[in-house]
């Protein structure tokens, strides 16, 4: 299998300590990610549904014209993190396709119907990924575990780089006080990166009492469309919403995000 060059100027800001991730559910949020200072980009899409891994164009795309490092989120839909043969092999197909393009790492996550890690499928995974130099942050299925004290250990003793966790609740802030007993579980063995909810507001303040290292979100704001006309007497899905609008990452909240989780 052939790998197409990497890019390898990847910055991050001397002056700053902690790293912001920004959940980019396009190519254009990559971007815009990037303008504003972050220092990785997790591509997914179908954020309604908790994310699922984006099209071949997006990768694609956002591998072209990103200099940043791009981690692409391997899951084949919404739901549970229960997966049948198929759905595997699906996900296998999909590292295989990032690989191909040149990507920087993957986002996985695997369960066992107990809530225990699928640590058989989940390592072979892993493997494939770093055979190829890439890296693999495990995602918030680890926050639907049974035991998260035993599954951060499974974690660490697969290889990966680090865990994207809320701490078991909706959110990272309110799971501010399980993070901060992640962090001192993990003891510098891998990273525990705070996702969910996370903003300007909170920010600064689950820094300082995990003392975690980098932090994840998708700092998105609605932007209008500029269609003139609207055909106001439709909906093009079964959940109500504005058909008009669309939420992009924005630079101005990932640049204040950066300013704030560093301040």
């Amino acid at each position: 299998m052939s790998t197409s060059t990497k890019h390898e100027s990847h910055t991050r800001n001397p002056n700053t300590g902690i790293s912001l991730e920004v959940c980019a559910n396009s190519a254009t949020s990559a971007l815009a990610a990037q303008e504003g200072g972050a220092t990785r980009v997790e591509l997914c899409e179908n954020l309604k549904e908790g994310g699922t891994t984006p099209s071949p164009g997006q990768i694609l795309m956002a591998r072209n014209t990103l200099h940043i490092k791009l981690y692409v989120l391997i899951r084949p839909r919404g739901g549970d993190f229960l997966y049948s043969d198929l759905e595997y092999k699906i996900m296998l197909a999909d590292i295989r396709y990032c690989i191909e393009a040149g990507c920087d790492g993957i986002v996985i996550g695997m369960l066992n119907a107990d809530g225990t890690i699928d640590k058989e499928r989940c390592l072979e995974m892993v493997r494939l990924a770093k055979q190829w130099g890439l890296g693999v942050t495990f995602h918030r299925a680890f926050d639907m575990c049974a035991d998260q004290s035993q599954a951060l250990e499974d974690i660490i003793e697969m290889g990966c780089e680090r865990v994207l966790t809320s701490g078991g609740k909706t959110t990272a802030i309110e799971g501010a006080t399980v993070l901060n007993q992640l962090v001192t579980q993990a003891g510098g063995r891998i990273s525990i990166m705070p996702g969910s909810g996370v903003s300007e507001a909170n920010v600064a303040d689950l820094v300082h009492f995990t003392g975690v290292t980098e932090v994840h979100s998708s700092a998105r704001a609605s932007v209008q469309s500029k269609m003139q006309y609207k055909n106001d007497h439709i909906l093009m899905s079964n959940e109500p919403g504005d058909e008009y609008s669309i939420d992009i990452t924005s630079v101005a909240r990932v640049r204040e995000l950066v300013r704030l989780a560093n301040s």
